[in-house]
């Protein structure tokens, strides 16, 4: 870009602007919108992420008092005002800042949300951004924030100018909520259009199953043959309205054969045994593990390259394994296992697994693979263990509910044609990190401006496509840095606080990203089992046992939920998962033992 100095041309055309009336300066019918932008009243209309915010009398850029808001390792300090305006108007967006990465921005424009920042100001800066609204925009979020891990900012006499909208007021609840031909495991609803609304919360029972902007959905996920009741309130920047009037559907009768998860016990205990490997926690043969465990996950079946899709499962070599049972005698235990009750599943991926299927060719060979050591072994199914850089989302890949990005679209399109293959008994298991499921709640992908890790919530479209075909999600609660809650706490790994914050997410659902309209519906809480690590060898977030008996209190019975308040209770939760079998033996099967313990009834 040529930076020469326009000199006398920009002298010449000022001249011209000003002469011809066509002046930058504000419009008479533009207004200062933000409110206490140079905070004087404190934070009042201000919301700051987990409490990153305070104003401070000094340094200050006008006025006597300014923003300071300190970032940290999980949080980058944003704070918000939401702002009334007119559809199809031009606003600018200024303020004045000091320090390191400082951000100011505005989201929801209804056309192309605007961001613009400074790499370092080390006295008061001036940032200034424009934007124009959508037809349909009343309402729009300025922010400011800093970013991860670096030091303090500063903020002051934030502006921004414009047409001023109406007051928004509460819309009214919505009418005309009606259910269409049930599925065995969706209902279809539409209702008519609310006056005012920016979307529309969908509730089944007391639960928020999803948030849509148009005035029809179709609510997933639910129990075959059953009735369910649904109501529907309005939204927008105001509040939201009363529920509707309340609809009953009838779900039709599910298949013949099991349905996901019918097979298992009530409350099961999910392990996985370190049958390919060794470490330090010692080798244990199939036909040692207790009968205690009910689901029994093969770790690990690895790809033969990153992206070949090829997918090869053989047991601990007997120098690394001493005591590894043959093959014959592995497949003999596994049925042994399964004439018990037991299920017995591949997992693939883990740490050192890294499984991208980026192409066709990738995920035709990734099934047939996948297949061959299912029908070797006899197994019940698949777990995915997929970490590290095996999932993560492409530029403009914005959506959970319709993804693009082609690792994802042909992983989703393997494990359905995987459960078309095996039928309605198929075992489907997922256990990813926090950091690609609740992480999800603030940022996904590489985020509107990019900048963002684009394995940010990269889960959430896999879990959310295969959600009718998934026995359980066991979440890692562990190796996880801190988590915002539904409560915009941070929470932190090795607490019952951090398990009852983390499964409430799942149980409840969470707007992606923070947006209203994209909605991650809740699980059934039968679907989900919370995981941990075995001992404290096992991996970073270990948890006492009477925390975890802590959290399964507050989550099944609502009792002893400490300063977290769950938007529901779950008597029918699944259970525990564990990171491993191999390591509560190690540590003297403290782990299941205190699972038996545990009083579920």
């Amino acid at each position: 870009m040529d930076r020469t100095p326009l000199g006398p041309l920009v002298v010449a055309l000022a001249a011209v602007l000003v002469l011809g009336g066509l002046t930058t300066t504000a419009r008479a019918a533009d207004a200062e919108l933000a409110r206490n932008g140079g905070f004087e009243a404190g934070l009042d209309g201000w919301s700051c992420t987990a409490g990153s915010g305070a104003v401070v009398p000094a340094p200050v850029h006008g006025g006597a008092k300014a923003l300071q808001a300190t970032p940290a390792d999980g949080d980058n300090a944003r704070c918000t005002q939401t702002v009334t305006v007119r559809p199809d108007s031009a606003y600018t967006l200024s303020g004045w800042v000091r320090g390191s990465y400082v951000h100011l921005g505005a989201s929801g424009t209804g056309t192309t949300d605007v961001s613009t920042w400074t790499r370092s100001a080390p006295d008061w800066q001036r940032l200034t951004t424009t934007f124009r609204t959508g037809p349909a925009t009343r309402t729009v979020t300025v922010h400011v924030h800093g970013w991860y891990g670096t030091g303090a900012y500063h903020a002051d006499d934030l502006s921004l100018t414009g047409p001023g909208g109406d007051p928004v007021q509460v819309p009214a609840a919505p009418t005309g909520l009606t259910a269409g031909t049930a599925g065995s495991t969706t209902v279809p609803l539409s209702w008519t259009p609310v006056a005012g609304a920016t979307s529309y919360h969908v509730y089944r029972g007391t639960a928020r199953a999803l948030t849509v902007t148009g005035t029809t959905a179709t609510v997933t996920g639910l129990a075959p043959a059953t009735a369910h009741t649904f109501q529907v309130t309005a939204v927008n920047a105001a509040g939201e309205s009363p529920k509707s009037a309340a609809v009953t559907a009838t779900t039709a009768p599910g298949p013949a054969d099991p349905p996901p998860g019918q097979g298992l016990p009530v409350h099961a205990l999910v392990g996985y045994l370190h049958a390919s490997f060794a470490n330090g926690s010692g080798y244990t043969r199939m036909a040692d593990v207790p009968d205690t465990w009910d689901v029994i996950n093969l770790a690990f079946g690895e790809p033969t390259s990153v992206t070949s899709g090829d997918i090869r499962f053989s047991l601990c070599p007997a120098a690394e394994c001493p005591g590894v049972e043959s093959a014959a005698d592995l497949k003999a235990a596994i049925k042994a296992k399964q004439a018990a009750g037991k299920k017995v599943l591949i997992s693939i991926g883990g740490q050192n697994g890294q499984v991208q299927l980026a192409t066709p060719a990738a995920r035709d060979t990734f099934v047939a693979s996948v297949s061959r050591i299912i029908d070797e072994y006899g197994l019940d199914g698949l777990d995915i263990d997929f970490e590290g850089h095996s999932l993560s989302l492409a530029a403009g890949d914005t959506d959970f509910r319709n993804p693009t990005t082609p690792v994802i679209v042909h992983l989703v399109s393997a494990l359905k044609t995987l459960k078309a293959k095996y039928g309605p008994g198929f075992v489907l298991t997922m256990a990813p990190e926090t950091f690609f499921v609740q992480l999800g709640h603030q940022y996904y992908g590489s985020g509107p401006w990019g900048g963002q890790d684009p394995r940010a919530g990269a889960y959430l479209p896999v879990i959310h496509a295969l959600r009718d075909d998934l026995t359980l999600l066991h979440v890692q609660d562990y190796n996880s840095g801190p988590i915002m809650g539904l409560d915009g706490r941070y929470h932190s790994m090795g607490t019952a606080d951090f398990h009852i914050a983390m499964t409430d997410m799942l149980l409840t659902g969470f707007p992606v990203a923070g947006d209203a309209s994209r909605f991650f519906p809740a699980l059934r809480p039968e679907q989900v089992a919370i995981g941990l690590p075995a001992s404290p060898h096992a991996g970073n977030g270990h948890t006492a046992p009477a925390e975890v008996h802590q959290a399964l209190d507050c989550l099944t019975r609502r009792v002893d939920c400490g300063s977290y308040r769950t938007h529901g209770t779950w008597p029918a939760l699944r259970g525990l998962m564990t990171w491993s079998v191999n390591w509560d033996r190690f540590g003297g099967w403290e782990f299941s033992k205190n699972f038996d313990a545990y009083g579920w009834s």
